[in-house]
């Protein structure tokens, strides 16, 4: 299956705009080989396709004139904020120029009596956070990786907050894009709600750079909680683990997080992070509240992971501890490729309905035994998404197609279970097939959308849908 398949280039084109952005931005444009792979970079398996040229942006009005540049000469556009997707969403397979939006990193405005904040893509969710510490406000889309708020906007990325926050869809109230064109939309007001026309702000959180390059968004924020809880607790399997997680969610307890680790990725944590936990299927939690609330939430959990073997149950409010866990948690990535050194990880996700997920987790860890692959499982699981992990030596063709069946295996099984072939990776290059068995001809309407907006399939081609 090539994936990072080649799509046809405008060489005279190409050779054209880079010739006119090396001119207007000098040292801000870039041709060096390293700088180019780098922006080609994915975190994962798929080939990678440098861009013949970068950009670093400082506003929306440069922005602007890079994209009515290239599209003046056909060429086409590949967004970067801090290149840390896993999907190829940052391959340029027609070549083009990459915008780097990193310098873009203002905080513009701080509303905390409205509870939003407005901020440039190349803000990340770290920094946004550290800017808000002393307000008593956070922003909560925490997808592990330190990315930047344009990018995870662009994927419609979520995380270990998702079951109580939602995912960044839920999060961003507006939007400026630079669309094809060159020109300069806002997609609505900052207001909480609206029933003004199409919402061209969902249609743009999630749709990966193919139909504009966000440079600017409102977002929503939320109250530090009065109190902080985070507990551990193991269990004897994968099923009792899942079985619990369902029957918190249906009892209505208001979770804040729930991580599922299966025992690889437990062990792998325990070594990374120097962490003692049992290694055995494992919850990982946190309750937000009032003190007494989340006291009651906790004890509440205990009891219904007793009913299903969960053992150990531990959980505490010192900001220490809370952090080192969910520290692990976020490490754990990289604890998995620690498993296996000298491999990468072919990294994958599916999400589906909760009352569906020990089935789910329990199939794909029956065809992982059946591949012979090491791969990991971990998962934020209150919204039925988990992840796979596996670690596969890139110059063993057999490995590698090995790892492409599990990922087909999970999507197919997740797809006919009414879930989705991805939860928060998104689709880039590497999940297009599965979108095809997703959704069917509802890919024609978003060809049509595409093809409106993007006639000259300028804005990162090849992602998402093939035209």
């Amino acid at each position: 299956m090539a994936i990072a398949d080649a799509l046809s280039r405008n060489e005279d084109g190409i050779s054209t705009a880079l010739g006119i952005l090396a001119q207007r931005f000098g040292e801000r444009f870039s041709t060096s080989a390293a700088v180019r792979e780098q922006h080609g970079h994915t975190t994962t398996w798929i080939t990678n396709q440098p861009p013949d040229g970068v950009v670093f942006v400082h506003s929306t009005e440069e922005v602007a004139e890079v994209v009515r540049v290239c599209a003046e000469h056909h060429v086409p556009i590949i967004p970067f904020g801090t290149g840390s997707s896993l999907e190829g969403h940052l391959n340029a397979p027609a070549g083009g120029v990459s915008i780097d939006l990193s310098g873009m990193k203002r905080i513009l405005a701080v509303h905390g009596e409205d509870l939003d904040c407005v901020v440039e893509p190349g803000v990340t969710r770290k920094q946004l956070n550290e800017h808000l510490r002393d307000t008593g406000l956070f922003f909560p889309i925490d997808p592990g990786a330190d990315a930047s708020l344009g990018g995870m906007a662009s994927t419609r990325a979520s995380g270990t907050n998702a079951v109580r926050y939602g995912t960044m869809k839920d999060n961003v109230l507006n939007l400026t894009a630079v669309m094809p064109d060159g020109s300069i939309v806002r997609t609505a007001q900052r207001a909480k709600k609206t029933s003004a026309g199409y919402d061209l702000t969902r249609l743009l959180v999630g749709a990966e750079g193919t139909l504009g390059v966000i440079t600017e968004l409102t977002l929503r924020l939320q109250g530090i909680p009065e109190a902080i809880s985070a507990g551990v607790c193991s269990f004897p399997d994968v099923e009792s683990a899942c079985n619990t997680v369902i029957a918190t969610i249906q009892s209505g307890i208001p979770m804040a997080r729930i991580e599922l680790l299966d025992t690889l990725q437990m062990r792998a944590c325990n070594a990374y992070s120097k962490l003692d936990y049992p290694e055995a299927p494992t919850l990982f939690l946190e309750f937000h509240g009032t003190t007494a609330g989340v006291k009651e939430q906790a004890e509440l959990f205990g009891e219904i992971a007793e009913e299903f073997g969960g053992g150990n149950f531990s959980w505490t409010t010192r900001q220490e501890d809370r952090a080192k866990l969910w520290q692990a948690r976020h490490d754990a990535y990289w604890a998995a490729i620690s498993l296996r050194p000298g491999t990468r990880a072919f990294a994958t996700d599916a999400c589906v309905p909760i009352s569906r997920l020990a089935d789910c987790v329990r199939g794909t860890m029956d065809d992982i035994a059946e591949l012979g692959l090491i791969a990991p499982i971990v998962g934020h699981v209150g919204d039925g998404n988990f992840h796979v992990s596996a670690l596969i030596d890139m110059d063993d063709p057999a490995e590698l197609e090995k790892a492409q069946q599990l990922s087909a295996r999970i999507s197919a099984r997740a797809i006919g279970m009414d879930g989705t072939c991805t939860g928060e990776h998104g689709i880039g290059q590497g999940k297009r097939a599965y979108l095809e068995q997703e959704l069917g001809p509802a890919l024609d309407v978003m060809r049509a959308v595409k093809r409106a907006i993007d006639p000259q399939n300028i804005m990162n081609p090849g992602k998402i849908i093939r035209l």
